[in-house]
């Protein structure tokens, strides 16, 4: 018997795209369905002003927007899940977003030089997200995300903020407990500090190294995609089990205490493409995030931009475009993402202002995990494109597991890389690391553990790669550090005058603070 499951029938589900079965939900959700149940829906209520120093944009909304509750008095509804995020010049742009719990009335955000001098006072948009019962673990939930996009801001500057709505206002006495800060990028080179990781979910783990990035006083934190986890299925389709939006309220409260004042910048994983929301599955994440908007497409890709701080470039791709392993959405750029990375790339390394490109995406280019070792569509789509331009870092998740490589070229290793090595992309080749241990159940290597302090080389390692036609085993060298327990990169940017090395010194730190590996990026300052 063919027995519906989330909406589309198995049948129908494992002969259809991501589009087809989004379409099919909407075909079947009929006016009267969606009166008695509700379907899945995403809109906006807008607001903006602009004042001297610095203003608010609202977003375009995605879709229209689900009835909202009745709201409650304001005075007894407080904000949660704050999180920053740069727009595209970090030096002057930032979006400020943050979570109620209820309909609010008139949303807004005051930011001021000092707590205590708070005039600004901005309106936020807010996007409300509904979630029928059926789709997933809960009944129906409604999900309510508020975002401000502050723009004019000053290079360097700290800036005080606070967020609330009609009844709560942060600027209020009692309320000065409630304050967040940050911190825009200065407008020139000068030394500073990034963190990343990717797989976290809602854990003990998670939150453990949450509090470890805190202490690593990052400008930004990059996390490479499978954020909070609410689709532990993982496969991009509306027959996929267990989905709980719940857990996304569970994951901005427990990262609230980096992310409202270190800007948090995320990629999408597989487990992020929640198909019941909209075609592309992002339908929820556009929601819940607001990401810099100059990436190639943002129809399809909203979670592809690129930024720059200081003198290194950073740009987050959507490894789902060309994923071979976990096909939902594989193709749905039409090779638009690829031809923009490209673009990147090149107007970067032309760039006098840019010394070191790091990208991060999800699925991994080089990796040796028993679970999902790595993606060919990456090596195939745009390694030669990092190799071409000579990208000094990569950094991916989607294997829950530390893992470093040798440099690599040409798919093979051009020279080893040992613990407290220095590479030279310009002459030696590319960097791999996989960061994928931030909270999730941790996989398994089939080669021994070799990190600090426990050093075990091994001339080959047996892995596979995932290709069109499914696995194909191969005998990989290029495996140098292999760690298995929680943990997160620390990298340390150091400019240099012209014609002098500046430097990325790229820790990997376990959950108990130890140093597992380490080693140095160097090249020539422009």
């Amino acid at each position: 018997m063919d027995i519906p499951r989330m909406g589309v029938p198995e049948r129908l589900a494992e002969r259809m795209s991501m589009a087809e079965q989004h379409e099919y939900l909407r075909a079947r959700f009929s006016r009267r369905t969606m009166i008695r149940g509700g379907a899945v829906t995403l809109g906006a209520v807008a607001g903006g002003a602009f004042v001297p120093g610095a203003t608010a944009r609202a977003a375009v909304p995605t879709a229209r927007t689900a009835s909202a509750a009745e709201t409650i008095d304001g005075a007894f509804v407080a904000p949660f899940g704050r999180h920053l995020a740069y727009g595209a010049d970090p030096r002057t742009e930032m979006a400020v977003s943050w979570q109620v719990p209820v309909a609010v009335k008139k949303p807004f955000i005051r930011i001021g030089a000092h707590p205590t001098d708070l005039s600004r006072k901005i309106d936020a948009e807010v996007r409300t997200l509904f979630t029928p019962a059926g789709v997933g673990a809960s009944g129906n939930h409604t999900q309510y995300y508020v975002h401000a996009e502050l723009t004019r801001l000053r290079p360097g500057r700290t800036y005080y903020y606070g967020v609330g709505h009609q009844g709560f206002d942060p600027a209020a006495p009692h309320l000065l407990g409630t304050l967040g800060t940050f911190t825009t990028a200065p407008a020139y080179k000068s030394p500073f500090t990034f963190t990343a990781f990717g797989d976290e979910g809602v854990s003990y783990h998670g939150l453990a190294n949450n509090s470890l990035l805190l202490g690593q006083n990052p400008a930004f934190h990059l996390h490479a995609g499978d954020i909070a986890y609410a689709d532990p299925s993982g496969s991009g389709q509306t027959s996929d089990t267990g989905f709980d939006s719940r857990i996304w309220d569970q994951f901005l409260a427990q990262t609230e205490s980096v992310a409202k004042s270190v800007p948090w910048m995320p990629a999408y994983g597989n487990h992020d493409m929640e198909a019941w929301y909209s075609p592309n599955g992002y339908g929820g994440e556009e929601a819940r995030w607001n990401l810099p908007g100059n990436g190639p497409d943002k129809k399809n890709l909203p979670g592809v931009y690129t930024f720059v701080y200081g003198n290194t470039a950073v740009i987050s791709l959507d490894a789902n475009d060309i994923s071979f392993e976990i096909p939902a959405n594989l193709g749905i750029s039409g090779g638009t993402q690829t031809k923009w990375l490209e673009a990147q790339l090149k107007k970067y390394r032309a760039s006098h202002d840019v010394d070191f490109i790091v990208v991060f995406f999800h699925h991994c280019a080089y990796c040796t995990s028993t679970s999902h070792a790595s993606e060919g569509g990456v090596r195939q789509e745009w390694v030669p494109l990092f190799e071409k331009y000579t990208v000094d870092l990569v950094i991916n998740g989607h294997n829950h597991q530390y893992e470093r490589t040798d440099v690599i070229k040409g798919n093979k290793v051009t020279k080893k890389l040992p613990i407290g090595g220095t590479a030279y992309p310009e002459t030696d080749g590319v960097v791999y690391v996989t960061a994928g241990a931030a909270g999730r159940s941790l996989y398994a290597f089939t080669a021994p553990l070799s990190y600090e302090g426990n050093e075990h080389d091994v001339d080959s390692v047996a892995s596979f790669v995932n290709v069109k036609g499914g696995k194909q085993n191969e005998t990989v060298t290029w495996s140098r550090v292999r760690y298995l327990d929680y943990s997160f990169l620390r990298v340390d940017v150091t400019p240099a005058p012209k014609g002098r090395t500046a430097t990325l010194k790229v820790r990997g730190i376990a959950e108990s603070g130890e140093q597992v590996d380490h080693f140095t990026v160097a090249r020539r300052a422009k």
